[in-house]
């Protein structure tokens, strides 16, 4: 990525379908309806395995309709798609490989989850998103690192949002816009939704011109469906003297209730994938979990 430091790549970015079992997005009822996803047994998750049973519900949230950011009905006339690849402005391509075409419809390459259609999600396939992760250590009043009293590690702090639609705390991240570098979306959705603002002073280009990738892949979001899923692209931003975030005017966007600095641990409890997450980068920085 251009502009964004070194790479880690999480394992989970290159396990094969079927493996990775669905946990948010399988055998509840769908976020914002009274849609219940049709269930799906640990072992009968991957494609590969027979389940001739499965009769999952088609479901497209009523928000969708007329979207200018959504794709229409696959059935639609006017629809056409190039599966697999950039389709125009839009990104069709999936950071985990290939993903297979059924009868016109994009299948999810993590496995059933219950459920046809997009759901919430605006685009068939993979839906981008970009997260980034704004993180300090924790230092008491006297400005010194707090050390966590048995690991003797010190404790770190990230910037979270409370989302608005389900409550949970979450990074401060969102879609990648049609035509958008990932770094533009990183740091536009920080300033959206954890700084309320769109203006940019120097320090905060600054601070977001450079980052570490810490995952780029697939993610277990509750709103994921057969035909349509979330992938993002996170990214570290790490403030090492504490210099830089503390001039931060942090203070809730229109997508979030709420924004704070959180401590994070192996406790904390996060939206979607979001705890994985964290722990990649509180191992990398070599801090508490």
């Amino acid at each position: 990525m251009v502009g964004l430091g070194r790479t880690l790549l999480s394992p989970l970015s290159i396990m094969i379908p079927g493996i990775y079992k669905h946990a948010r997005c399988r055998n509840n009822i769908y976020p914002g309806s009274d849609v219940r996803r049709y269930p799906v047994p640990d072992e009968e998750v991957c494609w590969s395995v027979p389940y001739p049973d499965y009769q999952p519900s088609l479901y497209e949230a009523p928000a969708l309709k007329g979207k200018e950011w959504a794709d229409l009905p696959v059935e639609h006339p006017n629809f056409t798609a190039k599966w697999n690849q950039l389709d125009g402005s839009v990104n069709r391509a999936s950071f985990i490989g290939e993903y297979e075409i059924n009868d016109g419809y994009p299948l999810n390459p993590f496995g059933r989850t219950g459920l046809r259609g997009r759901g919430l999600l605006g685009r068939w396939g993979p839906n981008h998103a970009a997260d980034p992760v704004v993180t300090r250590w924790k230092t008491d009043s006297q400005g010194q690192r707090v050390v966590h009293e048995v690991t003797g590690l010190p404790l770190l702090q990230m910037c979270a949002i409370e989302r608005h639609d389900c409550g949970e705390w979450a990074i401060p991240g969102g879609m990648v816009d049609p035509g958008e570098v990932v770094s533009t979306t990183l740091k536009r959705e920080f300033l959206e939704e954890a700084m309320a603002s769109t203006s940019e002073t120097g320090e905060v280009e600054k601070f977001f011109a450079t980052g570490t990738e810490v995952y780029k892949g697939y993610v277990d979001d509750p709103r994921n469906t057969d035909n349509a899923w979330m992938e993002t692209v996170a990214v570290n931003f790490h403030d090492e003297l504490g210099t830089v975030v503390a001039g931060f005017n942090l203070h809730a966007g229109d997508d979030a209730a709420k924004v704070k600095w959180m401590d994070v641990n192996g406790e904390v409890k996060l939206y979607a994938s979001h705890a994985s997450i964290v722990r990649k980068v509180v191992d990398m920085l070599d801090g508490h979990w």
